[in-house]
């Protein structure tokens, strides 16, 4: 595969695309039509050019990647003269696969990697390490579909073929539908003011979700209306189901259901990785883990810190996305830290 890429959408995914390129060697040209992200992307070292119009960006590119919001890919990819590859990352299909003109290698691509923060500031080479790429077969060809596959494959990724229809209904369930539960458990919890002073763990676990640009997100939603809403009236349904259940004080159907929801959870791939910590009783410690998160760029989950029984110090478990571990603990004994 050749080794030159235009990156069209410099924030958050644009830039992890061109910092784990540029880790394997590519050369890496970007555009955005923000020149406030553009400012905010000039100093992490992602892009050996920043361009001035999506035009000469393009311009002897050997892969193009639309990565702005859904709403520009149809746009761009219509007034796109190239023979480079071209994929687009959003997380919606409907409105870009076979909706208009397009460049005649053309293949439509979706990083299930994200972070709830957004910008170039929160970009990292690791993101989408052990994370799904999604690789849409329609219209596509055969030698097109292998060089997006193996593109994904540099990045760290594991490139899953699939219809754009069979897409927009994945999403609808594992991505969006999350979101909406997020925003409506917020909702929910503002009416009563009592308990959310007492929300710990498992309320920020399934909340953290709700802090994501609102922007972005409303555009997703509603570009994915129809495979969205039959998910959601069928969740309501479900609900009902449990209402009706704890109502009527049925323990042995609320006990078959969590436990059922139990071992297929555990049968899933786990959602974070420990990495452990063990910090001297000594000033500067923690000063320590942070110039590691800052050069590691790692998606911090949650974090915990046990203190030793006795004082001299104590163990700091921090959570991250399973692929970037390695990432993190290779910071960390930078620093100087002891893994525990």
């Amino acid at each position: 595969m050749s080794n030159r890429v235009a990156v069209l959408g410099t924030g958050l995914i644009g830039t992890s695309v061109a910092l784990g390129l540029a880790d394997a060697g590519w050369t890496c040209v970007g555009w955005d039509p923000d020149p406030t992200v553009l400012e905010a992307v000039d100093g992490r070292g992602a892009f050996d050019e920043l361009r001035e119009s999506p035009d000469a960006a393009v311009a002897d590119a050997d892969v193009v990647i639309l990565a702005g919001p859904p709403s520009s890919v149809p746009g761009l990819l219509a007034g796109l003269t190239t023979d480079a590859l071209v994929t687009d990352v959003a997380g919606v299909k409907a409105g870009i696969v076979g909706a208009g003109p397009a460049p005649a290698h053309f293949v439509s691509g979706h990083p299930m990697a994200g972070r709830e923060v957004s910008g170039p500031a929160a970009a990292s080479a690791s993101l989408f390490r052990g994370a799904a790429w999604i690789v849409i077969t329609d219209d596509a060809a055969d030698e097109d579909l292998a060089r997006l596959e193996n593109l994904a494959r540099v990045l760290g990724a594991e490139p899953i073929r699939m219809t754009a229809a069979e897409h927009d209904d994945a999403v609808a369930v594992i991505s969006h539908l999350p979101q909406v539960l997020a925003a409506a458990l917020v909702g929910e919890a503002t009416e009563h003011p009592a308990g959310v002073g007492l929300a710990s763990g498992s309320f920020r676990d399934l909340t953290r979700v709700a802090a994501s640009n609102p922007d972005l997100w409303a555009e997703l939603l509603i570009r994915n209306g129809a495979p969205l809403a039959a998910v959601l009236e069928a969740y309501a349904a479900r609900l009902h189901r449990w209402a009706d259940a704890v109502r009527s004080g049925e323990s042995e159907t609320v006990n078959r259901s969590l436990r059922t929801a139990s071992e297929v959870r555990r049968g899933m791939a786990p959602p974070v990785v420990a990495v452990a910590v063990a910090l001297a009783d000594q000033p500067g410690e923690l000063a320590k883990v942070g110039h590691a998160l800052e050069r590691s760029s790692v998606d911090v989950r949650d974090l915990q810190l046990r203190h030793a029984t006795y004082g001299g110090g104590g163990i700091l478990t921090l959570s991250v996305r399973p692929g970037e571990a390695e990432t993190l603990r290779t910071a960390l004994l930078a620093e100087g830290l002891l893994l525990g």
